[in-house]
């Protein structure tokens, strides 16, 4: 399949992996770069430049297709060493980077000087067209739907994506409930040229998680996720468990009155004990509402495999069968 996005990133299928925190390692990415798509490490996964740097030359022993790395900018008063980490992925080669967070656009110069195409996720509109407008790539649009932080305007993918086919001239690919090929056949109909997908490819069999994460993921239905941090304008989209609904009776009792230090236990430095350890009730991860369309782990290539067959089949079978005949 042929759209601007596999284009741009030299890929065989329009499908990213997106930068998942101690999620993102070098085998996952270098499992779906080889199936055919764009496999993502996790820049900031990595303690220091260095470690990512080591981290690429993992992923070279593994892939020679083409893989980015994920450098989300954090709102901190203590920032992590941002230039050192793009020195890091220039020189190892890397020329794709999924920024997220806060604007890249400090740092905008010194990716296009090393020739690094950039993939900037937005969860509106606004934020698509400010990407474009600094000189980004391309955006990947998260709907309300996602794990992880959607944004603060609660705008599903049925009416974000063709708003963001209206304005953006870069291309764009869907997150946020991507999980099969009727998620990419639909993406594509909305304007986007691919998708996103995030917590499909947790619960895969390369996945470098405990096999405990991918259990939950398959047992969870579209019902178990919840949004915690409201109050303090960092919405997060997280799957339930003790620690969460822990979470959300502080936030019902402080009200507007919470700050981060009332559940700083159940949300700070939770991911090395769920994703490596399986500690499943640590505290609160970020999982997405498809959960509920997870029923299976398979290796990334049958994923892959997958997902363009039958791609393909609602487009050619499926769609085309709801149109009438040429009349002869």
């Amino acid at each position: 399949m042929k759209t601007r996005i596999t284009e741009l990133f030299g890929i065989r299928h329009p499908i990213i992996q997106g930068g998942m925190h101690y999620v993102g390692f070098a085998e996952l990415a270098a499992a779906v770069s080889n199936a055919g798509g764009l496999g993502l490490i996790t820049g900031l996964t990595q303690r220091t430049p260095e470690l990512l740097a080591k981290e690429i030359r993992r992923c070279r022993e593994m892939t020679d297709q083409p893989f980015g790395v994920n450098l989300t900018f954090l709102p901190t008063l203590s920032s992590p060493p941002y230039p050192e980490y793009i020195a890091a992925i220039a020189e190892g080669g890397v020329r794709i980077v999924e920024t997220a967070g806060r604007s890249p656009e400090a740092y905008m110069p010194a990716l296009k000087k090393a020739g690094i195409k950039v993939i900037h996720k937005c969860t509106s509109v606004r934020h698509a067209l400010k990407a474009e407008a600094i000189g980004c790539d391309a955006v990947s649009v998260d709907g309300f739907e996602c794990g992880g932080h959607p944004g603060e305007d609660d705008m599903p993918n049925m009416i974000l994506l063709p708003r963001a086919a209206e304005e953006l001239t870069i291309p764009f690919v869907a997150s946020g409930g991507m999980a099969d090929a009727r998620s990419l056949v639909a993406a594509l109909a909305m304007g986007a040229e691919g998708m996103n997908m995030g917590t499909r490819f947790v619960a895969t069999q390369e996945a470098p998680v405990h096999q405990n994460v991918k259990d939950a993921i398959v047992a969870a239905t579209e019902l178990d996720t919840r949004l915690v941090m409201r109050s303090l304008r960092n919405t997060e989209r997280v799957l339930t468990n003790s620690a969460v609904e822990q979470l959300i009776r502080t936030e019902k009792e402080k009200g507007d009155a919470l700050k981060f230090e009332d559940i700083i236990d159940q949300v700070a430095g939770v991911y090395p004990r769920v994703m490596l350890e399986g500690e499943m009730d640590a505290g609160a991860w970020s999982c997405g509402m498809v959960v509920g369309l997870i029923n299976d782990i398979p290796t990334v290539q049958e994923l892959m495999d997958r997902i363009m067959d039958e791609a393909e089949q609602l487009i050619t079978r499926r769609l085309a069968g709801f149109l009438e005949p040429a009349l002869a």
